[in-house]
């Protein structure tokens, strides 16, 4: 008997290299395995490099992940949408830093997340949060920051350069 849990992560952290500077995040394999799975081996295969940030909004989230830079595109590893790690309500969007998956309702996980810029307790239970900024907060306040058009977008382009999966 094996425990598929025991098998070693890809990577415990991702650096995203962007035009605004680099943000480390730490990756929660203990709480969402199939996440943190799918979004470290997505950043090792050079799926994120390019990927701007579609939607911006102050004071709540920046999001990313989607090729197509439209919000309505990407998949994950695993071929079709996948299902929420929700762990039991036990982690909850409560300040800035918190990685999460985005999604357009339950079990639709693909390639998309978005780093929250403030407690965001409305999203506790519907999204799978799986990691934090561990270094860069800075920089995600300045991305959280820029000038968006009416539909979030940011008017200056933010682009993830390099996503980097790291043992």
């Amino acid at each position: 008997f094996t425990n598929r849990m025991t098998s070693k992560p890809s990577a415990r952290r991702v650096r995203l290299e962007t035009s605004l500077g680099e943000i480390e995040l730490e990756l929660y394999y203990q709480h969402a395995p199939k996440t943190c799975e799918n979004f470290a081996e997505l950043a090792r295969r050079g799926y994120y490099d390019g990927v701007v940030f579609h939607r911006v909004i102050q004071g709540f989230m920046i999001q990313s992940g989607d090729p197509t830079g439209t919000g309505r595109g990407g998949e994950s590893i695993y071929g079709a949408k996948f299902e929420d790690e929700l762990c039991g309500g036990r982690l909850k969007h409560v300040g800035a830093g918190v990685l999460s998956m985005a999604n357009a309702g339950p079990n639709t996980n693909g390639s998309q997340f978005f780093i929250t810029l403030a407690p965001c307790p409305h999203l506790d239970g519907k999204h799978t949060i799986f990691g934090r900024v561990s270094a860069g907060i800075g920089v995600l306040e300045a991305i959280g920051g820029v000038a968006t058009d009416p539909s979030d977008r940011p008017t200056q382009e933010i682009q993830i350069f390099r996503a980097v999966a790291i043992h």
